[in-house]
């Protein structure tokens, strides 16, 4: 079952596309999207990656929280149930 993260101190510059990029490096991407505002349709800094399985999650929170995406530093976590993405 695929597991959702939540990404957050993204650069406003990377896109869906890029996090999908640096996330499959770990794993099995299932999807990936940055959030976006409605109306402006600007990133706003934050986004969900959904890996195919916890382990490969799990995997993806110990090598890649903490560390530099686009010149931001990212945090990386296991979205909590009922998190929108």
């Amino acid at each position: 079952m695929a597991v959702k993260l939540f990404i957050g101190g993204l650069s406003f510059s990377t896109s869906s596309e890029r996090l999908r990029e640096t996330f499959a490096a770990v794993g099995s991407v299932e999807s990936a999207s940055v959030v976006t505002d409605r109306d402006t349709g600007r990133s706003r800094g934050f986004g969900f990656v959904e890996m195919a399985t916890s382990e490969e999650a799990n995997e993806a929170v110990r090598r890649l929280n903490g560390t530099e995406l686009d010149g931001r530093q990212i945090k990386v976590e296991v979205a909590k149930s009922g998190t929108a993405g």
